[in-house]
């Protein structure tokens, strides 16, 4: 009788928390929704149309893709400062190998993927040979990078890239919604499987969640983390190829702006669903509920400083909601 009661008492303690958590897990879902609701009634003829939606969506498709990749090593706890660099030195290889090699654009596609993945080789190399810090090796390895680009481009922009790449990434729309956007959910797709249902997504969790267990357990902590510095890079390189497709052009320059949203959609998705956990589902809300607040304050008047403040601010409170819940995790573990 006394143990039924307990037990009672016990089921009626963890049922509120539990009704907590997965409130929790839904919130960021929640604010996205009021936010869409708030600029479409202060800007009802322009945020709510088809063209704005259709142009949201497809604007940020290559964010996603990188976003995405960047997730694969940080599920294992390693940070890729390089993946900006890496994708913009995959764009740069296929509009120069098409342009000025004289590569078949689908050549030049494979050739920049490939040397995209070679920096994820470097990068896991540096970092599990030597022990070295992967936020260390990756920025270093990715100035590299950035300084490769600018020599094999000669620090110009270039243009004139064969059609056929932007036709495949921007074909006839399908229900008002660009391709390019069902190929980054189809990745999302495949990146969501891997972590749930493969062994190597389970030991990118374990690795990440402390490498020293894993370890003692028999995961291979230092080849899980560097074939997820290749996945990293081999997705950036993707993500490259389908920006050339979007632009038609590869400018040096313009991959260094994709690091600060993709850290930023990473860390704030990790807020969401799987709370504390860097999941694919979560990023791709994290990057569409980053976009809405952007165009709509963008729609309202603001210029574009607005995007800078709305990812730093974005990343700087991801990070600490992360670290709130991981020591909240922590906590609750060591009571039980």
């Amino acid at each position: 009788m006394t143990n039924n009661k307990a037990n009672t008492t016990e089921a009626g303690l963890q049922k509120p928390k539990r009704k907590g958590l997965d409130l929790e897990r839904f919130a960021l879902i929640g604010v996205w929704i009021v936010l869409i609701i708030f600029f479409g009634i202060l800007l009802p003829d322009t945020f709510l149309t088809s063209a704005n939606i259709s142009n949201m969506l497809g604007s940020q498709a290559v964010l996603l893709i990188l976003a995405l990749g960047l997730l694969i090593p940080m599920r294992a706890g390693v940070y890729d400062l390089s993946v900006a660099s890496t994708m913009n030195f995959s764009a740069v290889i296929v509009a120069i190998g098409n342009v000025q090699w004289g590569l078949s654009i689908w050549v030049a596609v494979l050739v920049a993927v490939f040397a995209a993945s070679l920096v994820g080789v470097v990068n896991g190399f540096i970092v599990v040979k030597f022990g070295i810090d992967p936020f260390i090796v990756t920025l270093g390895i990715g100035t590299v990078v950035v300084g490769l680009t600018y020599w094999i481009s000669n620090a110009r922009t270039t243009v004139g890239v064969d059609r056929s790449l932007s036709d495949f990434v921007l074909a006839k729309p399908f229900l008002a919604i660009p391709v390019d956007v069902y190929y980054a959910l189809a990745l999302c797709f495949v990146v969501w499987y891997i972590f749930q249902y493969t062994a190597f997504g389970q030991r990118l969790l374990f690795v990440g969640q402390n490498p020293e267990v894993a370890r003692l357990n028999g995961v291979p902590v230092g080849r899980t983390r560097w074939t997820s510095l290749i996945a990293s890079a081999f997705v950036a390189g993707i993500a490259g190829a389908v920006f050339v497709g979007t632009t038609g052009s590869a400018d040096p320059t313009a991959g260094q702006a994709f690091l600060l949203p993709a850290f930023a959609a990473v860390f704030l998705g990790s807020t969401v669903l799987s709370i504390g956990r860097f999941n694919a589902w979560g990023t791709v809300i994290a990057v569409y509920f980053l976009a809405t607040g952007i165009t709509g304050l963008q729609l309202l008047g603001l210029q574009q400083f607005v995007q800078q403040l709305f990812y730093g601010g974005a990343l700087v409170i991801a990070v600490v909601l992360s670290k709130i819940v991981r020591s909240r995790s922590e906590r609750q573990a060591g009571a039980g």
